[in-house]
């Protein structure tokens, strides 16, 4: 076992092209069932230390914890009330995934009213109608997730050095990435939309103030291997001018973001600072391009035990 493990493109992307849909199954019943919260931060999933979970779902007259569990490969269904369904994650299509999730929230009495199509691919398929056979290696998956447990750590430490709005590092199922937003504390200029099978309305609201945002995901959407990314919203003048680190990253013309491949932290001498490299100094890039003011916003990362000095 390694802390950054290995994960090809190759090995993992048709696991993960099932897992991306049965995540947004479950999404979308927490979605259904939890308040809006600004920028859709009600509705992510949270690393967990077996996988990825929902965290609590209000309901009545029980709620409901969620997760993916990576160690014994099965996806869990706990109610306040005490109890537990389960269904092993293996080998199927996303209908019947759809199917076997819906039949034990059932089994649960817990409603099964959601959007039945997926958000955020081009050309959705209902998820009912996605028969075709789906994968599972459950090895591949484990990695993905040891992956994600390095990132998060990662992604929460240099959440603290931040005194402004951020958000949780959280897992947004429909984009299927790992990310931490800062924001500056201004309205951002209206978003035009646009994404693939999202209503503008939800992209709109979420791009709200302007952000400089950082994240992680497994390969594909353009870049064929695990990568990470930063960019900016508005995009300020001259931003993928702007020097970053660690030599790996580069900016992404088609993208508009900034890329740093997964292989050249796992790699690096030491991937946790190659990481924090990468994430500062992106964020660097926006603030300073931005205006943003970084007198009252930063602060020194955060130390177990020691509260941050205040003068």
């Amino acid at each position: 076992m390694t802390a950054w493990p290995d994960i090809p493109y190759a090995r993992w992307k048709d696991t993960g092209t099932s897992l991306h849909m049965w995540s947004q199954i479950v999404g979308k019943f927490r979605l259904a069932q939890t308040p809006w919260i600004n920028h859709s931060w009600q509705a992510t999933f949270y690393v967990t230390g077996r996988g990825l979970g929902t965290s609590l779902i209000p309901g009545s007259p029980a709620g409901y914890d969620i997760a993916f569990d990576f160690l014994d490969h099965q996806l869990t269904v706990d109610t306040t009330d005490g109890r537990r369904e389960a269904l092993a994650l293996e080998p199927m299509s996303v209908a019947d995934f759809h199917k076997r999730f819906l039949a034990l929230l059932e089994k649960l009495g817990a409603p099964t009213d959601i959007h039945h199509a997926p958000n955020e691919v081009p050309d959705p398929v209902p998820f009912r109608q996605q028969t075709d056979p789906g994968a599972y290696d459950p090895a591949a998956a484990q990695d993905f997730w040891r992956a994600l447990l390095a990132i998060d750590g990662v992604f929460k430490q240099f959440r603290t050095g931040f005194l402004g709005k951020v958000s949780p590092v959280h897992f947004f199922w429909g984009s299927f990435d790992l990310a931490v937003t800062r924001f500056s504390g201004r309205p951002a200029p209206l978003h035009p939309g646009g994404f693939p099978a999202l209503p503008d309305t939800v992209t709109r609201e979420a791009y709200s103030h302007e952000v400089s945002s950082a994240g992680f995901w497994p390969g594909g959407g353009g870049i064929e291997e695990p990568s990470f990314y930063a960019y900016a919203y508005p995009v300020p003048e001259g931003f993928g001018d702007m020097p970053v680190r660690p030599a790996e990253a580069y900016f992404h013309k088609d993208l508009g973001e900034f890329v740093l491949p997964y292989e050249a932290v796992r790699k690096a001498a030491d991937p946790e600072a190659a990481l924090l490299a990468f994430l500062q100094s992106t964020y660097e890039a926006a603030a300073e391009r931005g205006a943003w003011d970084r007198a009252a916003l930063d602060c020194p990362l955060g130390q177990p035990r020691i509260p941050r000095a205040v003068a």
